[in-house]
């Protein structure tokens, strides 16, 4: 497929450029569609359907991350081959590899052997999409202009948080209705279904995007020179510190969250997908908005003040019990406003300081020492909390098990907060100017809401 793998290079045009913006944004949405019908809580559901633990549902998070180790032979396939064709190649294989699941519910096997093929179909998918995200990333680094870039990518997340939440929705619904009526199985084999089939959708519309230019390929021992020079660079150290301690305390609980709702604290498949509405709502809300401050004032002082706010989400999960269940919605509000900064912020960050030229290879520096850091925390976290009691009494007063592990992942968050404090940004506004710009923010916009109703055109 020559046309679609290696087209020939083109330049800039207005309406080229918007037709490849277009394309990545439907791309997004139906990626999204794909990780609600074969990730977060669903693969969560398939892991508890074939009789895993904690254990394996910590196993299925830190795959993902484990599979970043690959980030850097994945630079070097991208500077060797062409990001376009690799990322093409590969992000279309990755959403492919849930395949497997359309079938296994109804295949002659034992339990054992069920899990296994659930866990080498996620390690297959996770790590083909580390090998294709490293080459879009610097591909899409040079398709999105950068004076709008954290705009573009705020609306864009913005439609993907509604396609993949009402994907989400519809998915947790139907997997509440088909436990009801004993047919989870084939409810989860039908999301599998659908998962592939949007993920080839994912494929036709990343096929429409133009490549704007690709550096010239390097010779092998510059490569070799590029793949050290992230860690050489004291631009991005106190980068590269901030993403093992912040993935290793996000790690330890992440997939552990989704198990203390439905085992400890009674919740449904359709009512997590209620809370995540909520927390997508927002982030359709506010993403935009994210997009402009990082465009204004950097992506770091953006992803300063979402870790600060986000450190003190673990100690809402403290508050939640069986029959009171408010706590969950402060921590839907506190994520979707948080978040949504945090992932533009992250993303741009990594664009804003790696050098066009080596770009890959900072990419693959960057996502392998946080993705490692976030498999080993999340793999440890699914073994101790495999050890410990599901209640235990701190204090005098009844608690979860998991509580302990919400304490040291608050720990791990303000340990890396602290870190990105160090980050070196070019020509970002200082950070203390952009909390107190943050804190001035409501009275400012309440001061000028009163004067525009005291003039008499209201103008």
């Amino acid at each position: 497929m020559p046309d679609l793998l290696d087209p020939p290079t083109r330049p800039r045009s207005p309406s080229l450029l918007r037709r490849s913006l277009a394309a990545s944004t439907g791309e997004g949405v139906f990626a999204e569609v794909l990780n609600a019908c074969a990730g977060g809580a669903v693969l969560t559901g398939w892991a508890l359907h074939l009789g895993g633990g904690p254990l394996a549902v910590g196993a299925l998070g830190a795959l993902p991350s484990l599979a970043q180790v690959l980030h850097l032979p994945a630079a070097w396939v991208t500077t060797s081959l062409g990001r376009r064709r690799v990322a093409l190649f590969t992000v279309a294989l990755s959403r492919q590899a849930w395949l497997p699941l359309v079938f296994l519910p109804f295949l002659p096997l034992g339990p054992h052997a069920r899990l296994a093929i659930l866990l080498a179909v996620a390690a297959l998918s996770s790590a083909l999409a580390v090998v294709g995200n490293n080459a879009w990333v610097a591909w899409m680094g040079d398709l999105v202009p950068a004076p709008v870039r954290g705009r573009y990518f705020g609306r864009r997340a913005a439609a993907c948080t509604v396609g993949g939440t009402l994907a989400a929705l519809a998915a947790g619904f139907a997997l509440d209705r088909a436990r009801a009526l004993d047919r989870e199985a084939a409810a989860l084999s039908l999301l599998a279904l659908v998962g592939c089939i949007a993920g080839a959708a994912t494929t036709f519309l990343m096929a429409r995007q133009h490549e704007p230019g690709e550096p010239r390929p390097q010779p092998s021992h510059s490569r070799l020179e590029a793949a050290a020079a992230p860690f050489l660079d004291q631009r991005i150290r106190a980068l590269l510190g901030y993403q093992a301690l912040w993935s290793a305390a996000i790690g330890l609980t992440s997939s552990l969250f989704t198990v203390h709702m439905l085992q400890n604290l009674g919740m449904g498949y359709g009512l997590i997908a209620v809370q995540g509405s909520l927390i997508a709502a927002l982030r359709v809300l506010v993403a935009p908005h994210w997009g402009r401050a990082i465009d204004r004032a950097g992506a770091k002082p953006v992803l300063v003040a979402c870790s600060i706010g986000i450190c003190a989400i673990p100690l809402v999960w403290l508050l939640p019990a069986p029959g009171r269940l408010w706590p969950v919605v402060l921590d839907a509000l506190m994520t979707g406003l948080l978040w949504s900064g945090h992932s533009l912020a992250s993303f741009a960050l990594p664009l804003s300081v790696a050098p066009r030229a080596g770009r890959p290879f900072y990419l693959s520096a960057l996502s392998a020492t946080s993705g490692l850091a976030f498999a080993l925390a999340s793999g440890a976290g699914g073994a101790i909390a495999a050890l410990l009691p599901r209640t235990v009494t701190v204090l005098g007063h009844p608690a979860f098990g998991l509580h302990l592990l919400f304490l040291a992942t608050f720990a791990g968050r303000v340990a890396a907060t602290v870190v990105s404090l160090r980050i070196l940004e070019p020509e970002s506004v200082p950070v203390g100017r952009f909390l107190d710009q943050i804190a001035r923010a409501p009275a400012a916009a309440w001061g000028h809401r009163r004067r525009q109703a005291q003039t008499p055109d209201g103008s």
